[in-house]
């Protein structure tokens, strides 16, 4: 989920100048926490001052924090802000896929909604997937096309460095071009949705907050590498897809690596929305409970929705950005530091509730000025 966003970390440095080099280090660190206070959600302390894992899901959470209000109300909400994020992701992984196939082959008659259906028939064998087993190993062969887009990148870059100079960065920043920012480096750490399933499913989960703490560290340091290199190397010339920027020769080969990613990368958020979708049709019941049948018609459904929306939503990347700033906010920031307050409120020290509370802020603040850009580029398109 994160190489789309990985592609703008260099456009991202262009807007947010020295700052944009902090914020690829705080962003990691924010994550890393509200990830870690996610799954601290998932447990409880038993009789003996042992931990056990009580809660499941976000759902899970959610139901066990709004439980005086209403049993099932906060697992609805965070089941429709988990499936309006994923179908969005899912819709963008499309267009990008039409926009790559119309660039790498510009000769070929066809428009770029034409091409998204030519992606459309090829991620049909999705409405047969049934397991995580195959989803991961589709996100392993996607992880290592991302690597190979990287290198490709890097390398190319480094070829440059006679032509590199500090002086590239700006000093002075225009506000709303600096919020875009934000959004694009925040964004590119978030993984929220996927970690009970993850923690839930290691054979060690014990070893679940060092996972996440190494994994964050070592994206920080890729990130950094390819936003810095790639910035130093175009400079005031750095587009908002990198790869935009790339010789025609390199292009070519970096655009069919990009449409192989976003391929691939489709089945992970598909499978995690019709899987939400299944938990509340059985009502409990595991969803390997349900019909055949009635399997292959919501994924069928989902899958025909996505492609509908992605040839017939008009200004979708507006439309993205708004629900992003709203779900992608609310799933990394709000909710987990929200819950962790409410859950937990007696065991925490000052330190960890302010540290919480703070995220919460930010989390809003984040929110708020990403809808605010957004409605603004949607009342501007239509006048």
């Amino acid at each position: 989920l994160q190489g789309i966003f990985v592609l703008g970390l260099p456009y991202a440095l262009l807007h947010s100048g020295y700052s944009g080099l902090l914020l690829l280090v705080l962003a990691a660190a924010l994550c890393c926490y509200t990830g870690k206070i996610l799954i601290a959600c998932l447990y409880e302390e038993n009789e003996d001052g042992q931990l056990v894992r009580v809660r499941d899901t976000y759902e899970d959470i959610a139901n066990a924090c709004c439980k005086k209000l209403s049993p099932n109300l906060g697992g609805i909400v965070v089941n429709v802000t988990q499936v309006v994020e994923l179908i969005m992701t899912c819709i963008l992984y499309l267009i990008v896929s039409g926009n790559l196939l119309s660039h790498s082959f510009p000769y070929v008659p066809v428009t770029e909604k034409t091409w998204s259906v030519v992606a459309f028939v090829t991620l049909l064998p999705c409405v047969f997937i049934r397991t995580l087993k195959i989803v991961s190993k589709l996100s392993q062969l996607c992880s290592l096309v991302h690597f190979v887009i990287i290198l490709v990148v890097i390398t190319y870059c480094l070829t440059q460095m006679h032509q590199w100079s500090w002086a590239k960065f700006r000093l002075s920043l225009e506000f709303e071009d600096f919020l875009v920012s934000v959004g694009v480096i925040i964004f590119s750490y978030t993984s929220q949705i996927f970690l009970p399933t993850l923690e839930g499913n290691m054979k060690n989960p014990e070893e679940f907050r060092c996972m996440l703490n190494w994994t964050h560290f070592f994206a920080c340091i890729l990130k950094t590498i390819f936003a810095l290199t790639a910035f130093l190397t175009w400079g005031e010339k750095t587009k908002e897809v990198i790869t935009d920027n790339l010789p025609s020769f390199l292009e070519t080969l970096v655009n069919l690596c990009l449409l192989t990613k976003a391929l691939l990368s489709y089945p992970l958020p598909f499978f995690a929305a019709t899987e939400i979708v299944y938990s509340c049709i059985s009502k409990g019941n595991h969803p390997n409970y349900i019909s055949p049948l009635l399997a292959l018609t919501v994924r069928g459904s989902f899958l025909l929705l996505t492609l509908l929306m992605a040839m017939f939503t008009p200004h979708f990347a507006l439309l993205m950005g708004l629900s992003g700033s709203v779900t992608g906010a609310a799933m990394t920031f709000l909710l987990p530091s929200l819950f962790h307050l409410k859950l937990t409120w007696k065991k925490l020290s000052f330190l960890e509730k302010c540290a919480d509370i703070s995220v919460f802020i930010l989390g809003f603040l984040c929110s708020l000025a990403g809808v605010i850009c957004s409605v603004k580029g949607l009342l501007g398109v239509f006048g």
